[in-house]
């Protein structure tokens, strides 16, 4: 269970907290849906989370346990907007060894068949396959460093509908075994989702019901 406990965030050049008091749980089998306005602090509470910014207060638990900013890196993987912007290999062989001494065969195969790629050519440039495709490119790359908590910003942005319906469903899917949260200004995308749905407004989580996920 990821557990965070009175979170308070404010950058050096904010002149108002960004996170004020945020405490949450989370779970396997159940995603995290965090809607907001953009700029309400969405983006921080990932990078807070994930270790890549330090809080001013509070703690991130897992299992009971509490983290520092290193071990919360090895234990999330994040996927901020448009991670298809970022790619650096050549082809998609190369996008999915980045940052690996040694990655079997198998292993890349098998990241790749949990997204649904496991028909594409992995001599091909990531940047000549299909928006959804890079996407899941994207998602396939975290698994490789089996993470526990996944962490998505966006995750449906600049997609074609038909495309977002397929991403929205593999989300579901990593959803049974990892603790999955997503963050969006869009939450009327994820109405049919079964999910635990909070809203960040003034620093703060405010939590929904589902029925509020289409407002």
């Amino acid at each position: 269970m990821l557990e965070l406990r009175e979170l308070h965030f404010q950058p050096a050049t904010m002149e108002q907290p960004v996170l004020e008091g945020v405490s949450l749980r989370a779970q396997p089998g159940r995603p995290v849906l965090i809607s907001g306005a953009s700029g309400s602090g969405k983006t921080s509470l990932i990078e807070v989370i994930s270790g890549l910014s330090k809080a001013n207060k509070g703690s991130v638990h897992w299992n009971g346990q509490p983290l520092t900013s290193r071990q919360r890196r090895w234990l999330c993987g994040v996927l901020f907007q448009f991670p298809e912007r970022h790619f650096l290999g050549l082809n998609v062989s190369q996008e999915l060894k980045l940052g690996h001494r040694r990655l079997s065969s198998e292993h890349m195969h098998q990241a790749l068949r949990r997204v649904g790629l496991n028909a594409v050519d992995l001599k091909q440039a990531p940047e000549r396959l299909s928006g959804g495709q890079q996407r899941r490119l994207a998602l396939a790359v975290q698994l490789l460093r089996e993470p526990d908590v996944l962490l998505l910003d966006e995750p449906t942005a600049g997609l074609d509908w038909s495309v977002r319906d397929e991403v929205l469903t593999l989300l579901a899917g990593l959803a049974r075994d990892k603790v999955l949260m997503v963050v969006t200004h869009e939450p009327e995308l994820f109405q049919h989702w079964d999910c635990d749905h909070w809203r960040l407004q003034a620093g703060q989580l405010r939590a929904l019901s589902p029925l509020a996920a289409a407002e």
